[in-house]
């Protein structure tokens, strides 16, 4: 067994070496992987899937060694939802299949539905009065068809592709230390006119326009995915009931658009469209996945890793987050097979619930740890949670809420990664939820860690999409990400000190809520 070494925020050599191998020679990352995503993919929150996925990574890791696994339940309050069967296609005046998603938490065709299909445009902001009157123009008409909500998107042809790779300019800006780490946040919307009638919200919007659908009649609801060459992103019913909304399939941008236009030219389209979906009474509860590296002296002191389990329903969840739950998984086999025997308790968690909102996580956190203002008995004794989620990109910085002397000890010890592309640790002093799990540690005053990474195709092919595939991932990129987080769990389960944390006086304030869109 590998004995820990005295204090000090340098690795030994030896350490750093032996990670290396073990991650090189003996990686199971796409083994797992495959599972995760070929096997149980997709894993909605609530769903068969998901739990199935959780028993099988509990079970993978009790097989590395790891001890004290279990399945955490916490209350999503829904029902799961899958979809098991969709068969969409135009059958006048032309015949061919959609390439289209269901939303989930909607209803089922109940068998096979042939209908006209009508164009409601719907605008994308509208004040209440404005809203209305689009509905009382259209509401004889939409009885009994497929209603394709709002204008097709246009996509104009992107002749200046996103890169794959952060170059290191940008990569050190970013995890410098000087600035927060994440990139740069959107600008704010512009204030509206107090003086002006209210703009609806999207989301209200939405809701009018669902209820309207089913007020007047309509069969089907038909959204446009928005997004070039086919892909798609479908979320969520927000009510999550599915007595509430029509049957409702997002179209690829091209096929809103064709139908569309000829619609608009003055011919009609028929379309037939059979959709299957189930609920799950049992997924109003579901599980977070915990298994762990017990520690010696210092054992009721605990560090994290982890990545959410759950995924949205298009595709496998390949690169969200089955490539991250795989790539922290193997930073705790790697020292596992090591036989690393931490002073500190080192606690691997994949979470359900993220894409609704960091559920599993932030339940977690509060159980276990509490906050700064309500803390729990282990909220004194929590030494950092390293998260991963932004795809198959290789690990490039991270940033930790805390203050400078915490990311300076990450950044001195893994230094000696700069040859895989690791470049430094950021600081932030936000406890805003979002982005992922970490900030739910984050929201408690606890040291959340963030794994910046480089995009490759996350967010502009993959994330939330039916291309989220095993294709899409790189290995040796997740591989390097392994080596590198194993490495920064290492020091911290055995230093002497926990890491540097904002004392009580210094502690930021929490964030008020996001607004409701």
């Amino acid at each position: 067994s590998t004995a820990p070494s005295t204090q000090t925020d340098e690795i030994p050599p030896e350490i750093l070496a032996r990670i290396r191998k073990e991650a090189s020679e003996n990686s199971q990352i796409m083994s797992t992987l495959h599972v995760l995503s070929d096997v149980y993919g997709p894993r909605l929150t609530g769903s068969p899937s998901l739990k199935a996925a959780g028993e099988w990574a509990l079970s993978r890791m009790r097989e590395w060694g790891l001890q004290n696994g279990a399945l955490e339940p916490w209350e999503f309050g829904h029902p799961g939802w899958t979809n098991d069967r969709l068969n969409a296609h135009v059958v006048a005046p032309y015949r061919e299949p959609l390439v289209a998603e269901v939303l989930a938490w909607t209803p089922g065709t109940n068998g096979v539905v042939k209908a006209e299909a009508y164009a409601l445009p719907v605008p994308a902001q509208a004040t209440e009065e404005e809203l209305k009157a689009v509905f009382t123009a259209h509401e004889a008409n939409v009885a009994g068809r497929m209603v394709l909500v709002g204008a097709p998107a246009r996509i104009p042809v992107n002749f200046d592709p996103a890169p794959k790779r952060l170059d290191e300019a940008q990569a050190k800006a970013r995890f410098s230390g000087a600035s927060p780490a994440g990139p740069p946040r959107p600008p704010a919307a512009a204030p509206q006119d107090p003086a002006a009638p209210r703009k609806l919200t999207a989301r209200e919007i939405n809701d009018q326009v669902d209820a309207f659908l089913m007020r007047a009649g309509a069969r089907l609801r038909l959204n446009d995915a928005a997004m070039e060459q086919r892909r798609i992103r479908a979320f969520h019913n927000r009510s999550f009931d599915p007595s509430k909304v029509l049957p409702t399939l997002i179209l690829s941008n091209e096929d809103f658009g064709r139908i569309s236009r000829i619609l608009a030219g003055g011919r009609k389209v028929e379309l037939e469209v059979e959709i299957v979906n189930q609920l799950y009474p049992e997924g109003k509860t579901t599980y977070n996945v915990v298994a762990e590296i017990p520690g010696t002296d210092k054992s009721d002191e605990v560090i994290m890793l982890g990545g959410h389990l759950d995924s949205w329903h298009a595709a496998t969840g390949a690169t969200d987050n089955a490539i991250g739950c795989a790539t922290m998984m193997e930073a705790a086999r790697i020292l596992q097979a090591m036989g690393v025997r931490p002073r500190r308790t080192i606690r691997v968690a994949l979470w359900s619930g993220e894409e609704q909102g960091l559920l599993g996580s932030l339940a977690y956190v509060k159980r276990h740890f509490g906050s700064a203002e309500e803390p729990q008995p282990g909220f004194e004794k929590f030494g950092g949670y390293f998260n991963i989620d932004s795809g198959t990109g290789r690990a490039r910085g991270m940033g930790i809420f805390g203050p400078p002397e915490a990311a300076e000890v990450l950044r001195r010890a893994l230094a000696p990664f700069a040859d895989l592309g690791f470049v430094g640790v950021g600081t932030s002093r936000s406890r805003g939820l979002g982005g992922s799990d970490h900030t739910a540690f984050n929201q408690a005053g606890l040291p959340g860690i963030g794994v910046g990474q480089d995009p490759i195709e996350y967010f502009n092919v993959t994330w939330h999409t039916n291309l989220d595939t095993y294709e899409r991932i790189v290995e040796e990129d997740a591989r390097n990400s392994a080596t590198i987080i194993a490495a920064a769990v290492y020091l911290l389960a055995t230093r002497e000190n926990l890491l540097p944390r904002f004392p009580a006086a210094e502690m930021p304030s929490l964030a008020p809520p996001p607004a409701r869109r």
